[in-house]
């Protein structure tokens, strides 16, 4: 038997979520069976909980949790042995299949990498997907020249779960961060992190009709795109770049082609859900050996599997700062 917080919709077509006690014949296909620690809390988890799925889910009964840390309890791949520590993150697990809001987990093992040493199976959930989207957004922008001399380097939506460990991640690198945010109440909590000065979100919500504005950005790690994106692109330095890893602030990007003309800018996608193995391995080293967890443990809060629909609710109405770790054990 195993643990999962189950999402199940009824005939008539009413969704329903709670803890349930399950059989292992119930879990999926799949060479690797894991023993699930610790798991996070995403945005997209929160779609996946909330009552129409999010448009994510597939099929119901579903067990959401995109991401989980733990340790294999079996496997019929020879890569990995009872006993390997393991993470998951993305590959639409907790979407498509079942995910990590359970006891136990049954996996492809293209999916796992194993957990990089240094890292306990909590810190690598503290980090989750967000995290490993913020070191994947550095990895890119250093790979395209972002040096810490070359200047700021701009964080939107700081205060979210890719901008907060991004922040760290740079200060830890040398980088001086601009954090953007719309809530003045989070300029302490983005300090701490590492962001050198707050860039109030209204300064950038404007649209501009000059396609160009004074170089002022080294690079930049964006979570909003829409029209920030696009007024960002004209203020970046010659052959800077932005790494896009989210779409708060909308799918259309108003933008004019001209930056990239004149001043050779970049725009680089991030896609941490179906990175190459040897990509995911680099960056969970790089997190493993940079960034300071006593920085990041600053803003996590456990929790347990009963409390995910409050808190999936929550985070998909800008509710929740930081970083949730789930204790499935408990």
């Amino acid at each position: 038997m195993f643990r999962a917080l189950l999402v199940e919709k009824d005939a008539e077509g009413i969704v329903s979520v709670g803890v349930r006690d399950l059989p292992d014949d119930r879990l999926p296909e799949g060479e690797v069976t894991v023993a699930v620690e610790y798991s996070t809390l995403n945005y997209k988890d929160g779609l996946c909980l909330s009552p129409t799925g999010g448009g994510l889910v597939r099929s119901y009964p579903h067990v959401p949790g995109i991401d989980f840390a733990g340790v294999v309890l079996d496997s019929r791949d020879a890569r990995y042995a009872p006993g390997d520590k393991v993470i998951l993150t993305g590959w639409r697990v907790g979407e498509a299949f079942w995910g990590g809001y359970a006891t136990k987990a049954r996996v492809r093992a293209d999916w796992l990498v194993p957990l990089a040493a240094g890292l306990t199976t909590r810190q690598a959930m503290a980090v989750g997907t967000a995290g490993l989207t913020a070191m994947l957004a550095l990895m890119a922008l250093e790979d395209h020249g972002l040096r810490p001399d070359k200047g700021e380097v701009l964080v939107t939506g700081a205060a979210g779960g890719v901008g907060s460990v991004a922040l760290a991640l740079l200060k830890a690198n040398g980088y001086r961060a601009a954090a953007v945010t719309g809530r003045p109440e989070t300029e302490g909590y983005l300090r701490d992190l590492g962001a050198s000065r707050i860039v109030p979100r209204a300064d950038l919500a404007e649209v501009v009709k000059r396609p160009l504005e004074a170089e002022a950005w080294a690079g930049c790690i964006d979570a909003v795109g829409g029209a920030m994106l696009a007024r960002i692109l004209g203020q970046l330095q010659h052959r800077a770049s932005v790494a896009a890893v989210g779409n708060a602030g909308g799918l259309q990007v108003p933008a004019s082609i001209i930056p990239f003309l004149l001043r050779g800018v970049n725009l680089l996608g991030i896609d941490s859900a179906q990175s190459p193995f040897a990509e995911r391995s680099r960056a969970w080293a790089r997190i493993a050996a940079e960034l300071p967890m006593a920085v990041l443990e600053g803003v996590v809060r456990e929790v347990t599997l009963a409390e995910l629909p409050a808190l999936g609710a929550a985070i998909l109405q800008g509710g929740v700062q930081g970083r949730v770790v789930v204790n499935v054990t408990v």
